[in-house]
C-alpha cells in the first residue's frame, strides 16, 4: 500500500495522518476517470475496501467502504505522531481540558498541583 492509498483508508474512517480517530465514518465515493479511483479498485483487489459500483444517488459513482483487514491496515501502517515538547504537551492538555480557564490559568493550576502533591504546598 503506498502513501495515497494509505490516505483514502485514513480519510474513508475519519482518522488524522496518524490513525487515529473514532472510525466515525466509513465511506469514500469516486467515479471512473477520477484521481482517485485507480487507488481505491487497488484497494479492492487488495481485500481493503469493497465498492458498489454505479451508484445513482451519487452521479453514478462507486461507492467504496473500508474491511475490517482495511481498518487495521490503515493503523498499522500509520507513521505514529510526533513527539511534543512539555510545552506542546502542556497546550495538548490544554485544549483538551475544556474548561474556561486561560491557558495560563491552566498551567499556574497544573503546577500548583504538581507542587501539591510532591508534598511543597
Amino acid at each position: 500500500m503506498d502513501g495515497k492509498q494509505l490516505h483514502i483508508l485514513q480519510h474513508s474512517l475519519g482518522l488524522d495522518q496518524h490513525g487515529r480517530g473514532t472510525f466515525y465514518r466509513n465511506r469514500f465515493v469516486t467515479g471512473e476517470g477520477s484521481k482517485d479511483h485507480a487507488d481505491c479498485m487497488a484497494l479492492v483487489e487488495q481485500g481493503f475496501m469493497t465498492r458498489i459500483a454505479d451508484v445513482k444517488m451519487y452521479g453514478g459513482d462507486d461507492f467504496f467502504t473500508v474491511t475490517d483487514e482495511g481498518k487495521r491496515a490503515a493503523v498499522e501502517h500509520s507513521p505514529p505522531p510526533p513527539k511534543l515538547t512539555r510545552s506542546q504537551q502542556n497546550y495538548q492538555d490544554w485544549l483538551n481540558y475544556d474548561s474556561s480557564l486561560s491557558f495560563i490559568e491552566y498551567v499556574k493550576m497544573k503546577t500548583h498541583l504538581r507542587a501539591k502533591e510532591a508534598g511543597r504546598a
